[in-house]
């Protein structure tokens, strides 16, 4: 007869026994939990090698990593001599070892022995170390059995070591492993591994100082079964009983506490291998750690850098503070911080406009004393160069070129660009803002900041490696996860916010900057590398800031304090740039960017003023982004006539101008040229005109202080009196004598120097300046 006849003859003839299997069956397939173990785990993080970079404690206080992907061999050796021996060989228990613990604890009288397997003691570790009963042991197996039909054995050792109890609040080989050794699990001795091997047994031992003789004893046992079985040769066994036990735990390694913090925040109790590279972090962290003590001499106590592979957007170091202490706000994560801009800002401005148009590299724009609807910046020196190239003013980082160009390309306009890098903690109006924006007026932090600039650098690689073609989703967010990967998306021929021209010109702009002191030679030496970078400084020297970027990392700097306090200074140059140039210095060289050819076009632009050249202005060829150009012909030449020596202008009223020379000049207006030449000694004022010639020319003075139109008020010093207006006047030929009056009342004369001081009654009043030439100059002003 047949099985299957068999089986059916046996349904018909016994349907209960049947059912009762059946149950049976059921019940044992679903004995097993789903989840074997559900207590909260530690959120772990390792660097893109698998290396352990911190880890936060689960929630019930317990060091409980999750579950590991392998076993050492060690442990694995040890582990089953010490406890399962036969372990490949049962199903979940072992008759044998069973009946023996009986017999021994039996004849004992209390429990000196235990009989259960390795995959009996997940069992008992999954149901929380219910009371050792018979009854207990019996539903132990089952499950046991259970497990095994479930699980390999691998992945039943692998529950074993993650979660079997190592003392203290110490679950698992692998937390074990580095607090009692301060080593990986694989990087364990045969004397270390049989001690973690041993603990389950009896995790009380190992107390600091306690039970130390009971320990050893344990531990030797195993080594001398290892040694018996060769697991271990006899130098192994006689240098391994030679290691001393361990005295007191290690803490766990903490090489970026603020990224782990940040990582926990949205894969809590997970095992992440990140982008972070170990060795990289703990030179960033030493760089802090140095800087750090050359700050707080000055009680700065606060600095974060960032470190992202600009190809891949990998983030490679992440140091969110110093290490101080609680007083001075160690825990603030301070790459995440928003925080005032101060010049950073700039850069993003000058490609704007060269991207529409609207700049040339070269282009004079005026740093001259400004007064912007009662808004008055101020470079960082208080001084002035009455005009200079637009890339010197940014490589400079000076204000007042930066809010008048601000003002030229539109508030609003550049304010909305802004939006397309999602920086976080700029989130108001460009009204709320005004022209404070290119200058600190808005908040960002070091994480988006940096992003903007790996972007931007991104751009331009993409360009070059690909058919001169840009990506739609080139602006995106960093990645902290080693198996995460960046989709930039389709190419495009057209541009995702700025060309690749006008990038390109921005970093070379931010590479002509002078590193700080004690750096002033670096570009001298071959191996330097090439860096565009930006600093920044907050009003109030409350913030500090050094960004830089090269094809391959962009590096980011914050210095400061939490608690928003400023320090004299503190400033981007000599706070965040050493801290800048010393990680790139731990960074591989990278070549500098290539030029984006199919972007340029060639422009002549006047030599001396860099606008577009007029018929009269001697010319150069430069390449700028191919694009409509909106920038003016230049307006700082004119043709003037000169006598026959060369000394004195003249014009038709004066001269036969067919025996004159006529010459193109290089003409600043009078303010602009005031401050202009103080540094350029080359600058050749306009020659006066001849004695007997009528004047056809602008005035050669102009007012620097106060503008035409001001309200001022007057304050009282400390002792009571009322302060003066000081009044100050540019004029083309300096020695000229100038002739002030107040409301038509005569004051004073000046030469050379042309400033006086004022004390108005309050109301409007009119200063006018006349020059020994006639010529004049006035402003009202009004006294409030």
């Amino acid at each position: 007869m047949s099985l299957k006849n068999k089986l059916v003859i046996f349904i018909k003839t016994h349907p209960k026994k049947l059912f009762v299997l059946t149950v049976l069956f059921i019940a044992y397939y679903f004995s097993l939990p789903e989840v074997l173990f559900e207590k909260p785990t530690a959120t772990v993080i390792e660097s893109k090698d698998g290396y352990l970079l911190g880890a936060k404690i689960a929630d019930d206080g317990q060091w409980r990593f999750p579950v590991v992907d392998s076993v050492p061999y060690k442990f694995e050796t040890c582990l089953l001599n010490f406890e399962d021996a036969y372990f490949y060989k049962h199903i979940g228990f072992n008759p044998i070892s069973m009946g023996k613990a009986v017999i021994a604890n039996i004849n004992a009288d209390h429990t000196v022995r235990g009989g259960s397997t390795i995959t009996q003691q997940v069992i008992r570790l999954s149901r929380e170390n219910k009371k050792r009963t018979y009854g207990e042991k019996f539903i132990e197996l089952i499950l046991a059995t259970r497990l095994e039909l479930r699980y390999s054995k691998k992945e039943i050792l692998q529950l074993y070591a993650s979660h079997a109890p190592f003392g203290g609040n110490v679950v698992g080989l692998e937390v074990a492993s580095w607090r009692y050794f301060g080593l990986l699990p694989h990087q364990l001795s045969w004397a270390e591994t049989a001690t973690l091997a041993v603990l389950p047994n009896a995790p009380s031992l190992i107390y600091p100082g306690k039970n130390q003789i009971k320990l050893l004893v344990k531990r030797n046992r195993l080594l001398k079964k290892l040694f018996d079985n060769h697991s271990i040769d006899k130098i192994t066994y006689d240098l391994a009983l030679l290691e001393k036990l361990p005295q007191k735990p290690y803490a766990l390694p903490n090489y970026a506490p603020h990224f782990v913090q940040q990582v926990s925040r949205t894969n809590k109790g997970e095992r992440i291998q990140s982008t972070i590279d170990k060795n990289l972090q703990e030179n960033v962290n030493a760089i802090v750690k140095k800087q750090y003590e050359i700050l707080k001499q000055n009680l700065v106590f606060n600095a974060a850098v960032l470190v992202i592979d600009v190809k891949t957007r990998k983030v490679l170091a992440y140091t969110g503070n110093t290490q101080t202490d609680n007083l001075h706000e160690k825990d603030v994560n301070m790459v995440l911080a928003n925080r005032s801009t101060g010049s950073v800002l700039k850069p993003l401005l000058y490609t704007a406009m060269l991207d529409a148009g609207e700049l040339l590299p070269n282009m004079l724009v005026p740093d001259i004393p400004t007064q912007i609807a009662g808004y008055s910046p101020e470079n960082f020196n208080e001084s002035y160069s009455g005009a200079i190239e637009a890339k010197k003013a940014l490589a400079r980082s000076l204000n007042i070129p930066a809010v008048r160009l601000l003002q030229s390309y539109g508030l609003h306009k550049f304010r909305d660009q802004l939006s397309n890098f999602k920086l976080k903690g700029l989130n108001k109006s460009a009204d709320h803002y005004g022209l404070t924006l290119i200058l600190g007026g808005a908040e960002s932090n070091l994480w988006d900041l940096c992003k903007t600039y790996a972007n931007l650098a991104s751009t331009v690689n993409h360009f070059n490696s690909s058919s001169s073609e840009y990506f739609k989703n080139e602006f995106v967010e960093p990645i902290w996860a080693q198996n995460s990967t960046i989709d930039f998306g389709l190419k495009s021929t057209e541009k995702t916010l700025f060309d690749a021209g006008s990038i390109y010109l921005t970093f070379e702009a931010m590479k002509e900057v002078n590193r700080p002191e004690g750096s002033e030679s670096w570009e001298f030496y071959d191996s330097s590398n090439e860096i565009a970078w930006k600093t920044g400084t907050s009003f109030g020297n409350k913030d500090a800031w050094a960004i830089g970027v090269t094809t391959d990392f962009v590096v980011g700097v914050w210095v400061g304090n939490a608690d928003g306090e400023g320090r004299p200074n503190t400033t981007g140059v000599t706070s965040a740039a050493p801290i800048l140039f010393d990680v790139f210095d731990v960074l591989p060289k990278s070549d500098w960017f290539l030029k984006p050819l199919d972007e340029f076009t060639q422009v002549t632009v006047c030599a001396e003023s860099g606008y577009l050249a007029s018929y009269i202005c001697p010319k150069k060829t430069i390449s700028i982004p191919n694009k409509e150009n909106y920038v003016n012909v230049c307006k700082y030449h004119q043709m003037v006539h000169l006598e026959k020596n060369k000394q004195f202008r003249v014009n038709s009223s004066c001269e036969d101008l067919s025996k004159t020379i006529a010459k193109s000049w290089f003409v600043l207006p009078p303010i602009m040229e005031y401050y202009y030449k103080k540094s350029h000694p080359t600058y050749r004022s306009l020659p006066p005109f001849k004695s007997n010639c009528v004047s056809t020319n602008v005035s050669p003075m102009e007012f620097i202080y106060p503008k035409n139109g001001s309200r001022i008020v007057l304050a009282k010093n400390f002792e009571g009196k009322i302060n003066e207006v000081v009044v100050k006047l540019a004029h083309a030929k300096p020695e000229t004598k100038v002739f002030w009056y107040l409301d038509e009342v005569f004051i004073k004369e000046t030469e050379n120097f042309h400033e006086i001081g004022l004390t108005p009654n309050i109301g409007a009043h009119k200063i006018l300046a006349i020059d020994t030439f006639g010529n004049e100059s006035s402003v009202i002003i009004t006294i409030d």
